[in-house]
């Protein structure tokens, strides 16, 4: 294969015309043709981890008045300026002022309220001493509070719009909702959330050698595993998997079935026939396609986006645009299936939902060991991670990790990415890390 120059190709198989495109182009070929699905409202309870499809801001000041932050007495911290355990200032209390209340009467000089944690302090006083730090006592006949300890203003107190101001941004499109926003939401009287929907994603299994999972073994056939994993990377991104079966290696059905799901979901994903056999009805498909080209002012409703991909495994991963429907067509192995979905079809699904940041999250570690001999394409090997003695993160790849097998699939943390080149990778040498599991 000849090197072959042109915006994000890399290299081009001439048999086969099938032009590579490095990851980061096809990544960005594909975001730019997700879009974002529709907003739709949801429960305030049911929130949580959805993407937020518009600003929120706050509805008031936040807090909506001074408030206590513990149970003890307003007071004016110029009354207590010489209190001390030994000498405690003596004041009148003239009110209780219980969380959800307000006080009756104002702090003067020489009074006190009892306040409870969260409840109004009352107008006057500009600090609140701690109920240890303070007894009870009768002075002229009232009701008094000892206070052993000077207080400052402001002590205890959180003055209103002390987080919020009203109008202030509480949560921005795209945000994941967390328990957190949640309870900022209710707290500003959001009793419903405008989210983006999540995505629904037609899952097809191509290959007439595939079975049901229930099914039992038959010679030359094996079980299409594929689609269920598949479903799951699916949930994982907050989206919807909708399993559509297996489908023969047989053009016409292949292009019946897509047509017959395309409007009832937000994006398609098929596995397996986009390799260059006589039986690769994907592939097939996708070369009648007019090809994606850069200085198009608009993409075409259906278009090629890529056919191949430089990167290993799943170099045969393509893209494409039918009826305007985007198409993620990974490979049939499991391994290389796995590593197309985390690298486009992820990124995709989280952007549909407003994600700011799709990619995968990345971290640096030192292998533990070498990776094999040199490759034309970058590698993306599965590892598990750990942390060593000496506070580094170390990468440990995972044995069984070609393409066609699964064996490792369950353990991976993260795919480390080996450089292409003429040499592989040695223990110790620091290499970036795709996690696959996103903390935000």
């Amino acid at each position: 294969m000849a090197a072959e120059s042109g915006h994000g190709d890399h290299q081009i198989d001439g048999r086969f015309n099938r032009r590579a495109v490095l990851v980061e182009e096809a990544q960005r070929r594909v975001l730019a043709a997700a879009g974002t699905v529709a907003s739709e409202h949801v429960p305030l309870a049911e929130c949580g981890g959805r993407r937020l499809s518009r600003e929120l801001r706050a509805t008031c000041d936040w807090p909506p008045f001074a408030r206590a932050g513990l149970d003890g007495y307003a007071v004016r911290a110029a009354d207590t300026a010489l209190a001390s355990p030994s000498n405690p200032a003596t004041l009148r209390v003239v009110d209780t002022v219980a969380a959800g209340g307000l006080a009756l009467a104002a702090v003067e000089a020489g009074t006190a309220a009892r306040v409870m944690t969260g409840a109004a302090v009352p107008e006057g006083a500009d600090a609140v001493v701690m109920l240890e730090q303070t007894a009870e006592a009768v002075a002229g006949g009232e009701k008094a509070a000892l206070i052993k300890a000077a207080a400052r203003p402001g002590q205890n107190v959180a003055p209103r719009g002390e987080e919020f101001r009203l109008g202030s941004p509480v949560a921005a499109p795209g945000e994941l909702l967390t328990p957190g926003h949640a309870a900022l939401l209710g707290t500003f009287g959001y009793a419903a959330v405008p989210v983006y929907k999540r995505p629904r994603v037609a899952v097809f299994a191509t290959g007439s050698e595939l079975l049901p999972v229930e099914a039992p073994l038959a010679p030359g056939q094996i079980r299409d595993s594929n689609s269920a994993m598949v479903a799951a990377l699916i949930r994982e991104c907050g989206a919807e998997p909708v399993l559509c079966g297996t489908l023969p290696d047989e053009l016409a059905a292949l292009r019946e079935a897509l047509a017959r799901v395309s409007a009832a979901v937000d994006m398609i994903i098929t596995t397996g026939g986009v390799s260059v056999g006589d039986y690769d009805a994907m592939a097939e498909l996708l070369r009648g396609l007019a090809s994606y080209s850069s200085s198009s002012p608009a993409p075409a409703p259906s278009m090629l986006l890529f056919n191949r991909v430089s990167m290993r495994p799943g170099s045969p991963t393509s893209a494409a645009l039918l009826d305007g429907k985007l198409v993620l067509a990974l490979s049939g192995n499991p391994g290389a299936c796995f590593v197309g979905f985390e690298l486009l079809a992820a990124p995709a699904l989280r952007a549909m939902q407003g994600d700011p940041s799709p990619a995968a999250q990345a971290i640096i570690a030192r292998l533990s060991s070498d990776i094999g001999k040199g490759s034309p394409h970058v590698r993306y090997v599965r590892a598990k991670l750990r942390f060593g003695g000496d506070g580094i993160v170390y990468a440990d790849p995972l044995a069984f990790g070609k393409s066609s097998m699964m064996a490792s699939l369950a353990e991976a943390d993260g795919l480390a990415v080996i450089p292409s080149g003429s040499q592989g990778s040695k223990e110790g040498d620091v290499v970036q890390v795709l996690l696959l599991k996103r903390t935000c």
